[in-house]
C-alpha cells in the first residue's frame, strides 16, 4: 500500500487515511479517475435544499467560503462559490456536478468521510489524504430523512485556507436542520397527493390499482389478489424509471406477471407526488409475445454461511451447476447505489440462456450468486427475498455471516434456502490446513512446484487464524517471497507464525462474549465509542476484551 498513517492525526482522520490506503488510492493521485455522471435535477434532496442553500449562499457572500452538496451516493448535485479562486480550484480538480467525493474515490474529505462515519466532521488542510486537497479546509454534516433516518446527502462549507472557522459547525447544523424539515414537509405533501390519487382510482372495486412513490407503495385488495411481491417490485420500478413519471404523462404497457398472467398496465404520473405514479392493471386473455419460454422448475435458493474468510465464496462457487454464473456483491451497493444494484440483480436473475430438461422438468439455465446478504440494506433484501420466493427465475446461491448473526429480513431470506452449508473458521478445521495451503500455493505460484516442510505445516496448523483464509493466504504470500528454494521453511514465515505450539482454544463463555462484541461493533459500523456505550463498558475495557478475544477485524 502507500501512505503510512500519521500517529499524530486525530483518530477519525487516521482511520479515514487507513480506509483510503486500503482501497489503493495513492496520496499523490491526480484524481484523473473522477468522472462525473448525470444527476437528477428534480430530486427530493435538491427540492428541499435549494431554498435553504440560496439563503446560506447569501450569508456567505463576499467571504472565502462556498457550499457543496452531495447526494446519498456522494455525488455532487450542487455547488456555489462567491470566491472565483475556489471555483477555479475545483474545476481544475474536475469536481463538478456528478463527481463522486466518496472516500474510495477522493480519500479523506469532509463529504466522503462524513458519509462514511455518518456524522459531522471538520477536516483542515493537511488532514486531507490526497495532496491536491491539502489547500482546503471544510466542514461536512450528513442530511437524514426525518422519517426513514436514511442519509440523503451531505452538506459541506469549504474554503482555501489552513483552518476552518469554528463557527462553521453551527452554521451547517442549522442549514441541515432546515433541509431535513423541508424533506419531511415535502414527503408529507407528496404522500398526500399520492394517497388522494390512489383513493380516487380505487373507487372501481374490481380494478387492480397500485400507487408508487419515492418511499410509499399502496395496493388495493384487487391488486393484492392479482400481484406477487415480484410483480409489485417490477411495477414500482416502472413508476420510478418511466419517462412519463418525469414528464407528467401516461402510457400503457403489456406485461406478463409472475403467475404467467398477461396484463395491460396503464401508468399515469401523479402531479405533485415526487416520482409518484398510478398503475392500473387489467388482465388480458390473449397471449402476449413477451413470454416465449416454457414454465420451468426452479429449485429453492442455496445458502453458504460462515465467518469472513472461511471459504464460503469458494464453496458457493463449487455448488454452481447451471452456467452462466453472475456474481453480485453486497459491498458493491456502496459504490453503485441501491437502484443500480437492484437493476443489475433483476436483470441477472431474470436473464434466460435457455432451458434444460432434468427428470422430465424444464429447468432454467444460469445462476446468480449474491455475496454477503447480511450486508444488504432492507430495501434490497426485500427485492432479493421476493425473487427467492418467485418461480420465475434462475438458480440463486447466497452467502452470509453465520446464521446466528442474521436477523430481520436477512434471516427471512436465509430461511428460503432449503439447502444450507455452514463453513467453520479455519482454526476449527486444522486438519484441512495442509490441503488448503497446498491449493493456495498452487494459485500463488502456478508455474513453480513450491512445497511446505513438515515443520512449516505444524506451525501453520498451530495458529488461531482469526482472519481465516485471507490471513492464511497473506502468510503464504509472505513466505513465498522470502523462500530461497522450492521448499518453505518455518524461518520463511512471519515472526508471529513460527510457533508450533497450538494457541489456547477459546472457551465457550469467551466465544459468546466474542460473538456479542463482534455483533455490536458491526451494528455500530465499527465505531468503538458507540459500541462500548451500548455494551455498558468503558472504551479501555472494550479494547482490552478485543485484544484478549483476538478481535482484529474492527
Amino acid at each position: 500500500m502507500g501512505e503510512p498513517v500519521d500517529t499524530e492525526l486525530r483518530p477519525a482522520i487516521a482511520q479515514s487515511w487507513q480506509r483510503s490506503d486500503v482501497v489503493g488510492l495513492p496520496p499523490d493521485s491526480t484524481l484523473d479517475h473522477l468522472v462525473p455522471i448525470d444527476v437528477d435535477p428534480q430530486s427530493s434532496l435538491l427540492a428541499a435544499a435549494s431554498p435553504v442553500l440560496e439563503e446560506l449562499d447569501e450569508q456567505l457572500r463576499e467571504t472565502r467560503y462556498g457550499t457543496l452538496l452531495v447526494d446519498r451516493e456522494c455525488r455532487v448535485v450542487r455547488r456555489a462559490f462567491d470566491d472565483s479562486r475556489l471555483l477555479d480550484a475545483l474545476d481544475e480538480l474536475r469536481i463538478g456536478l456528478g463527481t463522486s467525493l466518496a472516500e474510495e474515490d477522493a480519500g479523506t474529505n469532509a463529504l466522503g468521510t462524513a458519509m462514511e462515519i455518518r456524522e459531522g466532521i471538520v477536516i483542515n488542510g493537511e488532514e486531507h489524504y490526497v495532496e491536491l486537497f491539502k489547500r482546503f479546509s471544510c466542514y461536512g454534516q450528513p442530511i437524514r430523512h426525518p422519517l426513514s433516518r436514511r442519509i440523503e446527502g451531505v452538506l459541506d462549507i469549504t474554503a482555501i485556507c489552513d483552518d476552518a472557522n469554528p463557527l462553521l459547525p453551527a452554521l451547517v447544523a442549522r442549514a441541515v436542520a432546515d433541509i431535513e424539515r423541508r424533506l419531511l414537509d415535502g414527503s408529507r405533501a407528496s404522500e398526500r397527493r399520492l394517497l388522494d390519487a390512489f383513493q380516487a382510482a380505487s373507487s372501481v372495486r374490481q380494478r387492480a390499482v397500485v400507487a408508487a412513490g419515492e418511499d410509499l407503495v399502496l395496493s388495493n385488495q384487487a391488486a393484492l389478489d392479482l400481484l406477487s411481491p415480484t410483480d409489485v417490485a417490477m411495477l414500482r420500478g416502472l413508476a420510478a424509471d418511466a419517462p412519463l413519471a418525469r414528464a407528467g404523462g401516461s402510457s400503457t404497457l403489456d406485461l406478463v406477471l409472475d403467475s404467467g398472467q398477461h396484463v395491460r398496465v396503464a401508468v399515469t404520473a401523479v402531479s405533485g407526488a415526487r416520482r409518484g405514479a398510478l398503475l392500473q392493471v387489467e388482465p388480458r386473455d390473449e397471449p402476449s409475445a413477451t413470454r416465449t419460454y416454457p414454465r420451468a422448475f426452479v429449485p429453492a435458493p442455496v445458502l453458504v454461511s460462515g465467518p469472513p474468510g472461511s471459504g464460503r465464496t469458494t464453496r458457493a462457487r463449487q455448488l454452481v451447476v447451471r452456467e452462466p454464473l453472475t456474481v453480485l456483491e453486497a459491498t458493491a451497493v456502496v459504490l453503485e447505489g441501491e437502484q443500480a444494484w437492484a437493476r443489475r440483480f433483476e436483470q441477472a436473475v431474470s436473464r434466460r440462456s435457455g432451458t434444460s430438461v432434468v427428470d422430465g422438468q424444464f429447468v432454467v439455465n444460469g445462476t446468480v450468486l449474491v455475496e454477503g446478504i447480511d450486508l444488504l440494506p432492507d430495501v434490497l433484501l426485500d427485492i432479493v427475498l421476493a425473487r427467492a420466493r418467485s418461480t420465475d427465475r434462475c438458480q440463486l446461491v447466497l452467502t452470509s455471516a453465520p446464521l446466528t448473526e442474521l436477523s430481520g429480513r436477512a434471516a427471512a431470506l436465509a430461511g428460503t434456502a432449503t439447502r444450507r452449508e455452514e463453513m467453520l473458521s479455519l482454526a476449527s478445521r486444522r486438519e484441512e490446513i495442509p490441503a488448503v495451503a497446498a491449493t493456495m500455493l498452487a494459485d500463488i505460484e502456478p508455474d513453480q512446484h513450491v512445497r511446505l516442510m513438515p515443520s512449516t505445516i505444524a506451525a501453520l496448523a498451530a495458529q488461531a487464524w482469526p482472519g481465516n483464509m485471507h490471513e492464511l493466504r497473506a502468510v503464504l504470500e509472505h513466505a513465498v517471497q522470502r523462500r530461497w528454494g522450492d521448499a518453505i521453511g518455518v524461518k520463511d514465515l512471519p515472526d508471529g507464525y513460527r510457533s508450533d505450539v497450538p494457541e489456547r482454544p477459546t472457551a465457550p463463555l469467551e466465544a459468546v462474549q466474542r460473538d456479542v462484541i463482534v455483533a455490536t461493533l458491526r451494528r455500530c459500523d465499527g465505531n468503538k465509542v458507540k459500541a462500548a456505550r451500548e455494551l455498558g463498558l468503558s472504551r479501555t475495557t472494550l479494547y482490552a476484551r478485543m485484544r484478549a478475544l483476538r478481535i482484529t477485524t474492527y
